[in-house]
């Protein structure tokens, strides 16, 4: 994972571990300065992103697969190419029907998903 310090900076993936944090379930922090953080999460087929909230607003891009995504209650299945938007403190989760990965961003950047500064 690389500190943007206000300068550019070019990420390879292959320079990043990925970490397992649920079953099926697997990400790396490409990148993050205090207001903005890119995580690519990687999803095997039947694995849930269990239905959470948290205070980040976030974008999240489907780079792969298919997936049930659901913000607030609303349900829809989405495929690689898609996006989708969740305000701060909303209620979402996802299920993979197909194997994919999805690129997420969320301001300001996630504390708890650097160990260092986890609260």
């Amino acid at each position: 994972m690389i500190t943007l310090n206000n300068k550019s900076v070019f990420i390879q993936n292959e320079s990043i571990i990925w970490e397992k944090v649920g079953e099926g379930v697997r990400r790396i922090v490409m990148a993050y300065t205090d207001d903005v953080m890119l995580v690519k999460v990687a999803f095997e087929k039947g694995s849930i992103g269990a239905v959470h909230q948290h205070v980040h607003t976030q974008l999240t891009n489907i780079e792969s697969g298919i997936f049930e995504v659901e913000i607030a209650g609303v349900k829809q299945v989405l495929k690689a190419g898609d996006a989708f938007f969740i305000p701060s403190n909303e209620w979402h989760g996802v299920v993979c029907l197909e194997a994919g990965t999805l690129i997420d961003v969320f301001s300001p950047m996630r504390k708890d998903f650097i160990p260092q500064i986890s609260l």
